[in-house]
């Protein structure tokens, strides 16, 4: 019990870096977003393209992640994407405008993809081999219990003293994190973090296509699921944190069983069950207002599930495909989902103020993508069932 407790020791510091820099750092700003619009920081466009600036800064974090830890030591670049975390939250407490909140979001967007790249092949490095689906599991399932913990702290901040104190709220709650994990980050040797030489990374050209698609396809759900919620459905500050639990909460089981999914009947038919779930939220955010609200409660758990537990099933995919070289295959595809959502991200900002702020628009299109990722994973699936008889 004892060694199993040690052996997860560094994966649960490495979760607790992904509640930060993920799932407070990212998913803390969508039930912030009707609060800001409200409060006259920004506006409906203006906070979508937040959203998008925060995927940018993801994309550069997970391109320099792995360098920065080889340089750095993976303890020091971990330091520094949580200082970065918290700082970000610091800085947006101020209302210095549109720019000045676009570039922090990017910081904390590139902290997020830092402790992304780094978090998942560092805590895998150091633990047994038989523990590292497990430890993949655990430290994915951060970012679920990180959208939890600012549901259900972003409402209480708000009531309290509005958007300033709730931005302020969050960059302690990350500073208590990074407090609480610092003494047990992961630190691997740097050149566990370097390609093994004369390996190659295979090109797993399904499993990047399908989970760039996926990462396109959840731009809505993670940017506009409290804003539809609110203006589309009315809901107050109670169901958004209702709503906003349960996609955590959904993100949290998808995280923990997607190892085990993964590893028993393999990774490609893993993402096309994650996509089908993912068709499924999206199909239910797209409902109309009028013919039931109940709808957005099915989608937020089945959003959460899907756009956060597939990263937990890439990363399998990538341990699957590339053996000894899978930590150069997973910051490859966290690369990918990065630049795929930054540009969606934008492209849906764009969307919403040419559609007059049409939620109908920007989930629909989300739904269009999630189902181009389903067909990619499920042809590859069967042709996988077919080629191994």
């Amino acid at each position: 019990m004892r060694a199993r407790a040690a052996a997860l020791a560094a994966p649960l510091a490495a979760g607790a870096s992904l509640l930060s820099g993920i799932g407070l750092a990212r998913f803390g700003y969508v039930p912030l977003f009707p609060a800001m619009v409200a409060a006259g920081w920004v506006g409906g466009g203006g906070a979508g393209m937040l959203g998008a600036c925060n995927f940018t800064g993801y994309l550069l974090g997970a391109l320099g992640g792995r360098t920065l830890g080889r340089r750095l030591g993976v303890p020091a670049a971990m330091d520094l994407g949580m200082a970065l975390v918290v700082l970000s939250f610091l800085a947006c407490a101020w209302q210095g405008g549109l720019g000045w909140l676009a570039l922090w979001r990017t910081v904390a967007g590139l902290a997020g993809g830092l402790l992304m790249a780094l978090a998942g092949p560092a805590a895998q490095a150091v633990v047994p081999p038989a523990r590292r689906a497990l430890a993949g599991g655990v430290l994915t399932s951060g970012v679920g219990c990180g959208v939890v913990v600012g549901a259900l702290a972003v409402p209480a901040l708000l009531a309290g003293g509005g958007v300033t104190l709730a931005w302020l709220g969050l960059g302690v709650l990350a500073a208590l994190a990074w407090l609480l994990a610092r003494p047990r980050w992961p630190d691997p040797p740097p050149e566990t973090l370097a390609l093994p030489r004369g390996l190659r990374v295979p090109p797993s050209v399904a499993l990047l296509l399908a989970y760039a698609l996926s990462a396109a396809g959840m731009v809505a759900p993670m940017v506009y699921s409290a804003d539809l919620a609110v203006r589309g459905h009315g809901a107050g500050p109670a169901m958004v944190s209702l709503l906003w639990v349960l996609f955590g909460v959904g993100g949290f089981l998808g995280t923990l069983s997607a190892g085990a999914v993964a590893g028993r009947i393999g990774a490609m038919p893993a993402m096309a069950l994650w996509l089908l779930v993912q068709v499924a939220a999206l199909s239910a955010a797209l409902v109309p207002p009028g013919l039931g609200d109940a709808a957005i409660l099915v989608a937020a758990p089945l959003s959460g599930f899907a756009g956060i537990g597939i990263s937990a099933v890439a990363l399998a995919g990538t341990r699957e495909a590339a053996g000894a070289a899978s930590g150069a295959l997973w910051v490859r595809a966290t690369a990918v989902y990065a630049l795929s959502q930054a540009g969606f991200g934008f492209a849906l900002a764009a969307l919403f103020r040419w559609s007059g702020e049409s939620h109908a628009a920007v989930f629909g299109a989300g739904l269009g993508f999630s189902v181009a990722g389903l067909l990619v994973a499920g042809a590859c699936a069967a042709w996988g069932r077919r080629s191994s008889r």
